[in-house]
């Protein structure tokens, strides 16, 4: 899941992060980033949210504005969705895709107003997608958007989810706003938490209810505080990790990267080829006609022996067949799973599949991704 640990001096550091040190946190370096990866165990922390409310820092992740007349027009050519779809207080999973449909980034989109946006990206691609989107701001280049504005204000900010079944009660109890469990999944409302303003955003990265909470970095130590007095368990990217998988969503760098198109990782869902055109729309538009040669699928093991990226998958004839992006030993079942792109004529619910785990040929059977937790029961 993260790098091995570097110079700790070297890494960027969250508001939170005394707080971490404080709590007893195990820290690596993810991302370039000092990040807790554990408070007490992944599998209790996983299990916390799955039964009542975790809290993570997710402050890494960066968090962009952007502006002007040609916002619209603007996002509508760099992202996969149909921002015109978007309401004021909606959000959009979306993508940003490379000239050959790869995709750059997976990304969220939220709408303020008819022409401001806010756009959340992946920690580690934070530079290479600010650089992609200013790139495609009018510079001379013959680009006629010129009237758009970019702002960073990762470090102006924090952001902290809030998820598990019981995490929409804790937050509209603290916060005394019972309209906050009103909103629907996508969207999201300003308010105030901690004696500051907040957005509170009805997502999440774990399969469960909740939200995201965007804050002044200057109250992201009052906000984690109010949270963990109310109830919520502290966790760590670890859990986060393992509960994305068990959820079947991607993470960039094991699922998806610049050489994956939308049609291969199952995410065409959020890739609108009704709009006009966009970056990638027309490769895009020639996997999905001729059908990808792979495709990602959840894959289930009833053994404790964890699937890791890489491993080998074979047919059970041993044609090698694909390869695993992802694998846990998974808090809810408690038993293993996976991710992983299978050849397009072997990528078939019921599938029975080997993993190459070591020296030894794991038995597997594939699954829709998305139904990973209630297909393998």
């Amino acid at each position: 899941m993260s790098a091995p640990m570097g110079n700790a001096s070297e890494l960027r550091q969250t508001p939170l992060n005394a707080v971490h040190r404080a709590s007893g946190a195990r820290l690596v370096d993810f991302a370039g980033w000092e990040m807790p990866v554990f408070y007490t165990g992944i599998l209790d922390e996983s299990r916390a949210v799955r039964t009542s409310v975790g809290l993570f820092d997710v402050s890494h992740m960066g968090r962009i504005w952007i502006a002007g007349k040609d916002a619209v027009a603007y996002l509508q050519r760099l992202t996969s969705n149909d921002v015109e779809a978007l309401k004021p207080s909606e959000a959009q999973y979306s993508l940003l895709m490379n000239p050959s449909g790869g995709i750059i980034d997976d990304i969220i989109v939220y709408r303020e107003t008819d022409s401001s946006f806010m756009v959340v990206i992946n920690a580690g691609n934070a530079a290479k997608d600010i650089a992609w989107m200013r790139s495609h701001i009018a510079d001379g280049s013959g680009s006629d958007l010129s009237e758009v504005t970019l702002e960073d204000r990762s470090e102006q900010t924090a952001m902290i989810a809030v998820q598990g079944p019981l995490a929409p009660e804790l937050v509209a109890k603290i916060t005394d706003n019972p309209e906050l469990l009103e909103l629907g999944r996508f969207q999201y409302a300003k308010g105030a938490i901690a004696g500051a303003e907040a957005i509170f955003c009805r997502t999440g990265y774990t399969g469960e209810d909740g939200f995201e909470l965007i804050v002044p970095a200057e109250n992201a130590v009052a906000t984690w505080t109010l949270l963990v007095e109310g109830g919520a368990v502290a966790c760590g990217l670890g859990a986060r990790d393992a509960l994305r998988i068990e959820a079947g969503y991607p993470l960039y760098g094991h699922e998806i990267d610049d050489t994956t198109t939308p049609v291969e990782a199952g995410l065409m869902w959020a890739t609108s080829l009704e709009k006009s055109d966009f970056i990638g729309k027309a490769h895009v538009v020639e996997v999905k006609r001729s059908g990808p040669k792979r495709k990602l699928m959840g894959l289930v093991l009833k053994d404790r022996i964890i699937p890791r990226q890489g491993y080998t998958i074979y047919a059970s004839d041993g044609v090698e067949i694909g390869s695993i992006t992802s694998g846990i030993f998974s808090p809810t079942l408690n038993h293993s799973i996976a991710l992983g792109y299978v050849s397009g004529s072997y990528a078939k619910r019921g599938g029975a599949v080997l993993i190459g785990i070591r020296d030894k040929q794991i038995p597997a059977t594939i699954v829709p991704k998305k139904s990973l937790l209630t297909l393998s029961e």
